[in-house]
């Protein structure tokens, strides 16, 4: 699995790095940003819960 977040999209509210700190992380540009690519197996249901939970629908996980 593969997480992508539109950087034109996200507002930087920080919910998914709160959902999976495995995947993602805030940077100092104030958007979340993938850190881990493939998404490790344990951490694939926290990105599908953190894409699903994006108030802008800013990340998209395949």
């Amino acid at each position: 699995m593969r997480a992508v977040v539109s950087q034109d999209t996200c507002i930087g509210c920080g919910l998914c790095p709160s959902i999976a700190p495995d995947v993602f992380e805030m940077k100092d540009d104030g958007k979340a940003h993938v850190i881990a690519n493939p998404v490790p197996k344990d951490s694939e249901d926290a990105a599908k819960e953190a894409a699903d939970s994006c108030p802008v629908n800013a990340i998209a996980v395949e």
